[in-house]
């Protein structure tokens, strides 16, 4: 089982699950943002996915049955400052994973996309059929990929699932491992840096129609996006069918509530300042999560954002510097 971007946030935690339930994992990450040290579940193949015949190499070096694709830039400002960075990357990498595979004969893919492939909503929470309109290169270079799939499928057979996922968060209940980015651009672990006296917190506008007014979010635990993945994994091993899911909760969470919910749990105080609108932030963002929870068998475990965020604070309380080695 080959993981791209295994060494990574979501990517390490889907590895773990494998590993856990008795694949053989061959994590391949160029190491520009994963971390040697998350690679605690599998065999490490330095490597990057743009370079179709190293990928190629590993494919059949390791006798690989299946990809789950995880290797991609995913900062959302960045991606509107460097568009053909991520082009070059989300695209290019994926179309070469895909190409390794065709020429190779491995026909399961299950690949990590995003709510942001969605856009501004037109209603809430969002359902797989809303229309699928990105306002930035982030979730264009996704959407890209996605549009691209149903033609692999007719080439070369390669059936598909897409998990489009709205805000990942927390961190390995076991401690093993977590979210360690740089710069860290989420707000649970930009919270927990602003209460132990790290750069301190902006919230990005405070006049949403919304009940405090700052923007609502669907926060999912890491652990579950990774349980999400396995299941795909096993519908395409089992089915031979391809689709795309939403993973969320269903229940949103305002930025103030995330901020309340950190000083809680660390019992410390969350220093922020109020900033701007950003652009393209929509007011409202959470999924309508039941397809996956009938068609994939999956539901989520951490639901509750107090324990989501005690997962994250334990990480961060015992890894203060991110991984070894930085």
């Amino acid at each position: 089982m080959l993981v791209t971007g295994g060494a990574g946030y979501i990517g390490s935690h889907a590895a773990k699950a494998l590993g856990r339930a008795g694949y053989r994992v061959v994590v391949y990450d160029n190491l520009v943002a994963g971390h040697r040290e998350a690679v605690k579940y599998g065999d490490l193949v330095e490597g990057d996915i743009t370079d179709v015949h190293a990928v190629g190499r590993a494919l059949e070096r390791h006798g690989i049955f299946a990809v789950m694709h995880f290797a991609a830039f995913l900062d959302v400002g960045e991606s509107v400052r460097e568009p053909a960075r991520y082009y070059r990357n989300n695209v290019g990498g994926a179309l070469s994973v895909l190409e390794a595979m065709a020429a190779r004969v491995v026909k399961h893919f299950v690949f990590s996309s995003t709510c942001a492939t969605y856009g501004e909503p037109i209603e809430t929470p969002i359902p797989e059929t809303h229309p699928q309109r990105p306002i930035n290169s982030y979730g264009e270079t996704k959407l890209a990929v996605e549009r691209a799939l149903p033609h692999f499928a007719r080439a070369h057979g390669i059936q598909s699932i897409s998990l489009r996922y709205f805000n990942a968060a927390g961190a390995d209940p076991d401690g093993e491992i977590g979210e360690d980015h740089s710069p860290e651009i989420h707000i649970i672990p930009r919270a927990i840096e602003a209460a132990t006296g790290g750069r301190g917190l902006e919230v990005f506008g405070d006049d949403y129609p919304t009940p405090d007014g700052t923007c609502l979010r669907d926060y999912i635990h890491v652990t579950d996006i990774a349980d999400a993945h396995l299941r795909a994994l096993e519908t395409i091993v089992e089915t031979g069918r391809s689709g795309a899911y939403n993973l969320g909760t269903g229940h949103p969470h305002s930025v103030r509530e995330v901020i309340s919910t950190v000083e809680k749990v660390t019992g410390r105080h969350v220093p922020w300042t109020l900033g701007p609108r950003r652009p393209g932030d929509p007011a409202v963002l959470y999924a309508a999560p039941h397809k996956a929870q009938s068609e994939l068998h999956w539901k989520p475990r951490f639901t509750d954002l107090d324990t989501i965020v005690g997962t994250a604070w334990n990480w961060h309380r015992t890894h203060p510097a991110g991984y070894e080695g930085r």
